[in-house]
């Protein structure tokens, strides 16, 4: 008998949770890999959360992990990075007891989503060093923190945005160059074949998407090798 599934929603804001948007992709993705694995029946149940994807406190989580387990069923999810970017949360989802899948990444278990919460934590440990760094710069230079007082507070935000993104791009490169290394490997030598590699094993762009352009592979190549 093939085993029943609990489906997992999460939008961001309750904007987005009012309108509908990224929510019928979500359950498309669901449904599909459900009737991909030869599930013959609708989802057991359907949960959906507003929540803000930095908060591990998700009630409607916890319903749905509840659920799984008195019923034995398997818990997906439509994006894997849609469930948080807290080590401390994905640990604790790891450990729940509860099969559970996302389609993005059907590869993944317990042990990588192990090794993607700690990366969560070393890149959220690393935004915030660099983001003090940069405030500690800008006061250095005499710039005053804590309000809008003027071009010179202005530009020291920005420059700690600036280095806040930078750090998580860092991160994010650090992350996949293996996968990168893989690729050449297996003879991918042109930027689209990269693309088409990373799409082939479900690998998701810095925002999430699946689809890989040549440009990003080219931008991600060049972090890589700057950090080789």
């Amino acid at each position: 008998m093939s085993p029943r599934f609990v489906t997992y929603l999460r939008v961001s804001t309750k904007r987005q949770g009012q309108s509908g948007l990224g929510l019928e992709a979500q359950r498309a993705a669901c449904a599909k890999y459900i009737a991909g694995v030869g599930g013959d029946l609708p989802p057991l149940s359907e949960f959906m959360e507003v929540e803000s994807g930095k908060k591990s406190t998700r009630p409607e989580l916890r319903r749905a992990l509840d659920l799984c387990r008195v019923t034995g069923s398997v818990l997906v999810i439509a994006k894997l990075d849609r469930l948080a970017r807290n080590a401390a949360f994905l640990l604790s989802l790891r450990d729940s007891g509860v099969d559970f899948v996302a389609a993005d990444m059907p590869q993944a278990n317990r042990l990588l989503v192990g090794i993607m919460a700690l990366v969560a934590e070393q890149e959220r440990e690393m935004i915030s060093e660099r983001t003090r760094a940069a405030l500690a710069a800008a006061k250095a230079r005499g710039v005053k923190l804590g309000g809008d007082r003027g071009g010179r507070a202005s530009q020291a935000a920005q420059a700690a945005g600036t280095a806040a993104r930078r750090a998580k791009a860092d991160a994010f490169s650090a992350r996949l160059a293996p996968h990168v290394k893989a690729a050449q490997d297996e003879g991918c030598t042109s930027l689209r074949q990269i693309a088409g590699y990373f799409e082939e094993r479900g690998i998701v762009t810095p925002t999430g998407r699946s689809v890989w352009t040549p440009r990003a592979i080219a931008n991600l190549l060049h972090r890589v090798s700057v950090q080789a």
